[in-house]
């Protein structure tokens, strides 16, 4: 069959293009060979179960081990550990009896109320008869909760222990988002820890999966050239990549939409940066599954404690052994890079505003669209002063409807800006904590409109501002820009909130616009 661009479930070699794995995760033959337990985790869509299905194929082909892999989702969110083991050893036994690979020999079965040994009891048993030594790749794991995660971790640990008075599991991984030291929060409420005495410490390697670097992603598409002759230019695989940052299963979602929805399957069709970008705005806007799923964390109020400074530009002092930042790093949300935390790419940063706003969006007068467009360009005066009137009228309303209530004010206004250029132009945004600003420019046909958001934390940080945005405002070929102030103090009246200043700074005209 011809192979595709996989945007669902687990890769197949021979059905999907894909990239080699083993250069994105350390050495997991070695770890085999050296009888270790060990984590993989990463956030979702980058190519877990891939891997891990892929290598049970090599390890049951070598003919040294026995190998299964063995997914637990079916004990999803069962508390009681005496119902949730029984759900796993299940799990197990099918797993077994599929593979081709390992003998049929039926776990015993378990008595409900011998839970907390039924597990390791299966095992030792299973390992026993086999004639090989037993590896298991344990996947969703961090999707147990509560007394079944802990009898679950309990029992692989003290069979770990026990492993040379009696026969058990030569090396098994735990797979999923979150790394095995975040597992304590599933077993323990609020931000108590399980201290030294972890039921899983016999962990001695956590991995992850990095994304695709530049030179994968070409490969990648260049897999799709060679089988069809429809090339992906190098400036579009170089936008694709500044937009994606590598996440794997963006990449393969925008060179799907290019393939399969925008060109038709037509190997004739020429990619082109265009398509590129209307590809990614597709997917921003439908917002897939696997975008819709991450998106839904946003409204979690430990990822907003992280995230929200994010938005604001905001200085954020990371605790990055805190349990919310290791978390919302572990969804794969945000990076840290050169210093600076920001959305882990600019299609993530864009579909959180997107979402953040979606509403106000949507409860904004349909007329405001594409109100103040004329002639090919943006009143920039006439929209800003149109939001500053509307600022005074329902802000308070209005920022009582948002979760992130410190970020209200900046995703107020870019619901307002969204609603305007929806006919016809496009907002690119940068934002990350610790800049103390959001820079953002408008961009309608060949025409430019910087500017930047700011809360008015007193006339140093108006003048670091107004440098800031002239900065920005050289990046383009225009000589003005607009300095969106929010003021914070309730005892300033509208009067004083609302103004209109312009200041000229290194050649730049700078309009200072007060909310």
């Amino acid at each position: 069959m011809e192979k595709f661009f996989n945007t669902a479930g687990p890769c197949v070699p021979g059905e999907h293009y894909m990239v080699p794995l083993a250069s994105r995760c350390s050495d997991l033959h070695a770890l085999v060979h050296r009888k270790r337990y060990f984590v993989i985790h990463a956030p979702r869509q980058t190519g877990k179960t891939t891997l891990i299905q892929d290598f049970v194929r090599q390890l049951n082909q070598s003919s040294q081990y026995l190998a299964v892999y063995c997914s637990v989702e079916r004990a999803r969110h069962i508390r009681d550990a005496a119902e949730g083991i029984s759900a796993i050893v299940n799990a197990l036994n099918d797993a077994v009896r599929r593979s081709p690979h390992t003998p049929d020999i039926p776990f015993a079965e378990t008595r409900y109320e011998e839970y907390s040994g039924a597990l390791q009891n299966s095992l030792t048993d299973y390992c026993a008869a086999v004639d090989k030594p037993f590896v298991i790749m344990f996947d969703e794991v961090d999707s147990l909760s509560h007394d079944t995660l802990l009898s679950f971790l309990s029992q692989l640990r003290n069979g770990y222990i026990e492993r040379g008075l009696s026969p058990f599991v030569h090396s098994l991984a735990l797979v999923g988002m979150r790394n095995v030291r975040d597992y304590k929060v599933k077993v323990r409420p609020g931000r108590d820890t399980l201290g030294s005495s972890s039921p899983f410490n016999v962990v001695t390697e956590s991995l992850s999966i990095r994304n695709f670097n530049r030179q994968e992603l070409g490969d990648l598409y260049g897999q799709h050239t060679a089988a069809t002759g429809q090339a992906f230019p190098e400036e579009v695989t170089d936008k694709i990549y500044e937009k994606t940052q590598g996440q794997p299963w963006l990449c393969n979602a925008v060179a799907r939409e290019i393939v399969e929805k925008l060109t038709s399957n037509d190997a004739n069709a020429k990619i082109t940066l265009a398509l590129a970008d209307q590809a990614v705005e597709n997917i921003t806007l439908r917002r897939d599954t696997h975008i819709d799923s991450l998106l839904e964390r946003l409204k979690e109020p430990r990822v907003r404690r992280v995230v929200e400074p994010v938005i604001l530009g905001e200085r954020l002092e990371l605790d990055f052994t805190d349990d919310d930042t290791a978390y919302t790093f572990d969804l794969g949300l945000l990076s840290f890079h050169d210093g600076n935390v920001k959305p882990a790419n600019p299609i993530y940063g864009e579909v959180i505003m997107r979402m953040l706003t979606f509403n106000s969006q949507h409860h904004l007068d349909e007329s405001w669209k594409g109100r103040f467009i004329e002639s090919g360009r943006i009143q920039m005066t006439a929209l800003l002063k149109a939001f500053q009137q509307f600022w005074r009228e329902n802000s308070d309303i209005w920022v009582e409807k948002y979760d992130y209530k410190e970020a209200a004010p900046h995703l107020i206004l870019q619901a307002f800006l969204q609603r305007i250029v929806n006919g016809g132009g496009s907002i690119d945004r940068e934002y990350s904590a610790g800049r103390g600003r959001i820079d953002l420019c408008i961009t309608l046909g060949r025409h430019r409109y910087p500017m930047e958001l700011k809360i008015d934390r007193g006339p140093k940080s108006i003048e670091k501002g107004i440098e800031q945005l002239s900065g920005y405002i050289n990046r383009f070929d225009v000589k003005e820009g607009w300095l969106i102030i929010f003021q914070k103090n309730p005892e300033l009246s509208w009067e004083q909130k609302i103004f209109w200043r312009q200041k000229e700074h290194q050649g730049n005209r700078i309009h200072l616009v007060g909310c």
